[in-house]
């Protein structure tokens, strides 16, 4: 069966991503980029959580209206979304990246949930 494997990252709005509002702690050379990269305890090169800031006024969490959304990593996102199917949640849209394979689904409480098969080296 297809799990989530960890978490990826949260994301969320802020008026000033850019600013002091934003995350200052984290990885410093990702901080502009993607808000504050976190490696895991054990610096593996394959992974990471991220916490970054976006815009107020993003669309990037529609439909949901609230202002964060939540980045889950995925053994196998082809069987997560079956499993979801079937207990009727159907996916947002995907996305194929270099890096890995994306799916967006809202949970029961209107959380956008962005579930991420890696594949290959960590983007960061």
């Amino acid at each position: 069966m297809a799990k989530a494997t960890g978490l990826g990252g949260i994301f969320y709005k802020v008026a000033d991503p850019d600013g002091d509002a934003g995350v200052v702690s984290g990885d410093a050379r990702h901080r502009r980029r993607m808000g504050a990269m976190f490696r895991y305890a054990d610096d593996s090169p394959d992974g990471c959580n991220l916490l970054s800031p976006f815009k107020a006024a993003t669309d990037h969490f529609a439909p949901s209206e609230l202002p964060f959304m939540i980045n889950l990593r995925a053994d196998e996102i082809d069987g997560m979304l079956a499993d979801l199917k079937a207990k009727g949640i159907e996916p947002l849209g995907r996305q194929h990246e270099d890096y890995g394979k994306f799916a967006c689904v809202l949970d029961p409480d209107g959380v956008k949930v962005e579930l991420w098969q890696q594949v290959g080296p960590s983007p960061a």
